[in-house]
């Protein structure tokens, strides 16, 4: 097998903007919902010694079309590989918001209280912060108590635009 990993890019457009997404042969390591972010796939290349290789073949591709189709109003979960990097805490934060379902959310509490550590809230706020790929995994689902916003990697603008696509009721900040 070769030593050199690829890193596949895609940028893709869709009804909120343009975004990108960056996997391995083994599945999707990156989601970038502002495309003008994208000097963030060349440092995780350079972090873990991949190779970017432009244009989406695999879970690259499989990722940006159930994306764009979410985007689009047309897709509701997704079905695509994951090769994550995280602490063995983030791991289960986000397998956990996985399960998160459309149209629903969970507070950062609750969503501690199902990692089985109660009173981590701030804890589970920094594992959902780390999350390398938003969207496919619903951080944008996980509401402050009181169902205020709380804060999102991509900002509370493309969080709020997530959550009226879904439905969900929040209470804004």
């Amino acid at each position: 097998m070769d030593s050199i990993v690829n890193l596949h890019v895609i940028e893709f457009d869709h009804p909120l903007g343009r975004s990108l997404v960056a996997a391995t042969g083994r599945g999707v390591r990156l989601v970038i919902l502002d495309a003008g972010r994208a000097g963030e796939v060349a440092e995780l290349a350079r972090d873990e010694g991949l190779e970017v290789a432009e244009g989406g073949q695999g879970p690259a591709f499989r990722a940006a079309r159930q994306l764009r189709e979410y985007f689009e109003g047309r897709r509701r979960s997704f079905n695509v590989p994951l090769d994550l990097r995280g602490t063995d805490f983030q791991m289960q934060v986000w397998r956990t918001l996985r399960q998160v379902g459309f149209g629903r959310a969970v507070t950062y509490g609750e969503l501690a209280r199902r990692v089985g550590r109660d009173g981590a809230s701030r804890a589970v706020g920094n594992a959902c912060g780390a999350n390398p790929v938003p969207v496919i995994v619903p951080c944008h689902r996980v509401l402050a108590s009181g169902r205020r916003l709380g804060g999102f990697s991509s900002g509370l603008d493309v969080k709020k635009r997530l959550l009226d696509l879904e439905s969900v009721a929040y209470e804004p900040t």
